[in-house]
């Protein structure tokens, strides 16, 4: 189909209003978040918030962005090693630039934004999104399949348990086996297609995806995907551990490494961009049962969460436009 001049303004008219839509949100979903810290930081008193904010140094908090950026980098590295797997001819380099620019999307609901990830492969490699989609449900799969791991093990390794703590490891676990097992997953969006009698091209675009899963399916390759997975929770598992210690609420690496992943995993349950605001509520409401202030806990939320989500947001809008140039000159 060949577009008119108009069609091709009006497309390329589209493209910045988008992005401008989605800074937008962006921007909104951190200043909400802001506000309601602050606001509660307002009633519980500033003078001890304030010194608690004073406690960490510049150099504190570089160590926990690079703790954050282990995280990243170790799961990019799992990016690529599934992408090679499902037979892209990809590099390292350009594995990452996809990876980390998808970051940009994280605010979308249920993150769906990332699929942008697909699309510059789309571009790159000629392969249509059927072929690609296998890649994104493999990294969730992995992902919520560690985050679930870890969470269990903290649980384990505690002291005390964390109310919920056990119902939501069961359900990531859960999640990553049914996204892991192609017959399943492929039964499941038939189910889906019979129970609602609508929405039959995205049902039919999931069992195709599904087919292809069967690549991701050797234990060696998902031992090894989890394990990359883990190491990089652990390391913002330990920048929290960290944090609360400097801090002077030091309630131990297992206590503190299940409740960031837990908030983390809690606030994707809600479904809300990021898991903006049921993340930080979540992990307010657990430190405080561990005895922590609300001083502490406040900021230590914030600190947390702009070093770990609004870190990575910040990478992917700096990587995404590089992403988005690289990958309409490589247009196959």
């Amino acid at each position: 189909m060949i577009l008119s001049g108009t069609d091709l303004g009006m497309q390329t008219s589209k493209q910045p209003n988008k992005r401008l839509r989605d800074t937008l949100v962006l921007v909104a979903l951190f200043l909400l978040v802001l506000a309601g810290l602050i606001g509660m930081a307002a009633v519980t008193g500033w003078e001890e918030t304030r010194a608690q904010l004073a406690r960490v140094s510049l150099w504190q908090l570089i160590l926990l962005l690079a703790l954050s950026m282990v995280n990243y980098l170790t799961r990019g590295l799992r990016w690529h090693i599934f992408a090679r797997r499902l037979g892209l001819k990809t590099g390292l380099m350009q594995d990452l630039r996809h990876f980390l620019g998808g970051f940009a999307m994280t605010v979308t609901p249920g993150r769906v934004g990332e699929l942008v990830r697909m699309r510059w492969l789309g571009r790159e490699t000629g392969w249509r999104f059927e072929r690609t989609a296998p890649l994104m449900l493999a990294d969730r799969a992995s992902d919520m399949a560690a985050m679930g791991m870890l969470l269990a093990l903290t649980l384990a390794f505690s002291t005390q348990g964390i109310a919920g703590g056990l119902p939501v490891a069961i359900l990531a676990l859960a999640g990553a086996f049914v996204a892991t097992r192609p017959q399943l997953l492929s039964a499941l969006a038939g189910l889906g297609y019979r129970l609602t009698g609508r929405f039959g091209r995205v049902f039919a675009r999931i069992r195709r995806a599904a087919s292809s899963l069967a690549t991701f399916s050797s234990p060696t390759l998902m031992f090894f995907a989890a394990l990359l997975g883990a190491s990089g929770w652990i390391a913002e598992g330990y920048a929290f551990h960290l944090l609360l210690s400097w801090m002077g609420a030091d309630i131990g690496l297992a206590k503190a490494t299940a409740i960031f992943i837990f908030s983390a995993l809690a606030g994707g349950l809600t479904g809300a961009p990021g898991g903006v605001g049921g993340a930080e509520a979540a992990m307010v409401a657990l430190l405080a049962l561990e005895g922590v202030s609300l001083e502490i806990s406040l900021p230590a939320t914030a600190i947390i969460r702009i070093t770990t989500l609004w870190f990575a947001i910040g990478i992917g809008l700096v990587v995404f436009p590089i992403a988005e140039k690289m990958s309409l000159r490589n247009r196959i």
